[in-house]
């Protein structure tokens, strides 16, 4: 059973890369088998993030040039990256042929991995709703600022009630203390109950460390590059509260279903138009 987990969050500039990166390198320390799917295809940089410089990326498979397995790289701790292509159009313009490649190149994946993390773009375009909508589990992270708990509760708000999504959780990042992030947290959640009628939780927030810049800058994952600093406990913390997730939780599929349920509603919105 792969997990399925999407990364969001509502606005950049809040280290929902690094936290993707961080966060699967963690896991797979830990024994699991991970791979990352770099899923921003507006600005795709997660290979910058895990030290990795490929020749090929998910462009090339959606054009047919290349399968998932030939641009496969394998990463840090033994982590599988499948790298990001910038510019990408919108998934609901591929057509049935592209769909149905990359359907495949995944189901000959999936029986070995327990972890898809999926790092996707900031915000609430078309193309993060559907990856969302496909995941099993949906992850948002974000700082204590104005803006970015406005945007936070925007993209939940848009998952709650227009797409009646659930398995939410939240990761506060660059916070000051645990305090301070479960506080974050706490006032969240609270907004969400009263204002949506919905629930959200939230899982290992990270510390504002001085480490992850460094680490960012020689483009090694911290949790590599100083496994001992704050942010590294912090996130090694948070690897096993999502494996603890992973032992409770009754949610079915795996990657072609996550696959094909992206294309379904690829297929719909086409449909629509």
């Amino acid at each position: 059973m792969t997990q399925v987990i999407g990364i969001a969050s509502g606005k950049g500039g809040v280290g929902k890369t690094t936290v993707s990166v961080n966060l699967a390198v963690a896991i797979s320390k830990l024994g699991k088998k991970v791979m990352l799917f770099d899923a921003d295809l507006g600005l795709a940089n997660a290979q910058l993030a895990l030290g990795c410089r490929t020749e090929f990326n998910f462009g090339h498979v959606i054009s047919g040039e290349k399968t998932l397995k030939e641009i496969v790289f394998n990463g840090p701790e033994g982590v599988q990256l499948i790298p990001g292509a910038s510019g990408i159009r919108e998934l609901a313009s591929l057509s049935s042929s592209e769909t149905a490649g990359i359907i495949s190149g995944f189901s000959e994946l999936e029986e070995d991995l327990d972890f898809l993390i999926v790092d996707l773009g900031a915000g609430i375009s078309d193309m993060v709703l559907t990856f969302l909508q496909a995941c099993q589990h949906r992850f948002v992270v974000l700082k204590n600022e104005p803006s970015s708990i406005a945007d936070a509760y925007g993209i939940i708000k848009v998952m709650l009630r227009d797409y009646k999504l659930e398995n939410i959780r939240l990761i506060p990042n660059g916070v000051s203390s645990p305090t301070e992030g479960k506080k974050l947290s706490d006032n969240i959640a609270s907004v969400v109950e009263k204002f949506l009628d919905s629930q959200v939780t939230s899982l290992q927030p990270i510390r504002e460390d001085s480490s992850v810049l460094k680490a960012i800058r020689a483009s090694i994952p911290v949790v590599c590059h100083n496994p001992e600093s704050p942010a590294s406990q912090d996130f090694t913390a948070l690897a096993k509260a999502v494996i603890a997730i992973e032992k409770s939780s009754e949610v079915t599929g795996n990657l072609q279903f996550f696959l094909e349920k992206m294309v379904n509603q690829n297929a719909s919105k086409a449909m629509s138009m």
